[in-house]
């Protein structure tokens, strides 16, 4: 509804807040114009990481290996038989960080991290022991209270990972080749 056309001044006052947000929105926008993933931004929250899952699966089979849904929900993907866990996380406009949340102890062997910049992409392939170690300053239970440890989240600046990550990739090629290792391949 146009400005003119709120007559109580609270709703007023909030339009007026609502109109200086719109400009922090408008340059995430802006920051993925033109980008090949800018789709994915404009999906709801909850079909994002099964996007992500999709972009990861499609991918590791263009890779030449063997991809099949966990049997279970303790991993999402077996791959070469191995159970992972996909992360995916868009760059944070704001902040210029992934953040991969919701990572729990479950039953998988790696957790494969797939970071997506407007024109650029990032993977780490990492062991869940890694993940369950609570020495990197990276990882932070995700929410509060002693409830809240059971789940962690991983966030670093997307341009500097911290150092214990590089033996893990860094990027799709490097994963490539983590896997390929892991499965034997070429």
């Amino acid at each position: 509804m146009p400005k003119d056309q709120v007559t109580d001044t609270q709703v007023s006052e909030l339009a007026s807040i609502a109109t200086e947000l719109s400009h922090a929105y408008e340059q995430d926008s802006i920051m993925w114009e033109g980008s090949p993933f800018q789709w994915i931004k404009t999906r709801p929250s909850r079909q994002v990481g099964a996007i992500g899952e999709k972009l990861v699966a499609t991918w590791c089979e263009d890779q030449g290996f063997a991809v099949a849904r966990s049997p279970n929900t303790e991993a999402d993907l077996l791959i070469n038989g191995t159970r992972v866990e996909v992360k995916y996380s868009t760059l944070w406009t704001d902040t210029k960080q992934y953040k991969f949340q919701q990572i729990r102890d479950q039953a998988y062997d790696y957790c494969f991290c797939l970071g997506v910049s407007p024109f650029g992409a990032h993977a780490w392939y990492i062991p869940k022991a890694e993940l369950m170690n609570d020495k990197p300053p990276e990882l932070r239970p995700q929410h509060g209270g002693q409830a809240g440890r059971d789940t962690k989240w991983l966030s670093f600046l997307a341009e500097e990972p911290p150092d214990w990550l590089a033996k893990f990739g860094g990027t799709l090629g490097q994963v490539r080749k983590l896997l390929a290792r892991s499965a034997q391949i070429p």
